[in-house]
């Protein structure tokens, strides 16, 4: 058996502001419940799901306290520099934070952090 990722789970503090503001980056919702929302992110892309942080924590039996960098960050990959600056521009004027500035990287590609509402970090870059 191949590891795939099928759906990506966000434990969030509010889910009706976190579902604001990824539709506002173009998510297609799938499933919206009061407290579960669930996002087709397109062919070839993993779903991406909304949950109470508490509930999605006891769903695991783990603590529901955490803070900084959460350890994983999610990755898009687009075809120009221009698309990373809007990309981000979007995430900023729905209510995420930019958390670094887009730029040229030593690599020769080009990119930028912004966090959602919850500071889930997310990466914009160029392939090269």
């Amino acid at each position: 058996m191949t590891l795939q990722v099928t759906a990506i789970m966000l434990g969030v503090e509010d889910v009706a502001r976190s579902k604001a503001f990824y539709e506002a980056l173009g998510c297609a919702i799938d499933q919206d419940h009061p407290t579960f929302v669930s996002f087709n992110l397109g062919e070839g892309s993993s779903s991406l799901a909304l949950y109470p942080r508490d509930a999605a924590a006891q769903d695991a039996g783990v603590s529901p306290e955490g803070s900084g960098f959460q350890g994983v960050s999610f990755h898009y990959i687009v075809g120009s520099n221009d698309e990373v600056d809007e990309v981000i521009g979007k995430a900023s004027n729905a209510g995420g934070k930019v958390v670094k500035e887009a730029a040229a990287s030593q690599w020769g590609g080009y990119f930028g952090y912004f966090s959602d509402p919850d500071d889930y970090l997310w990466k914009v870059a160029t392939s090269s």
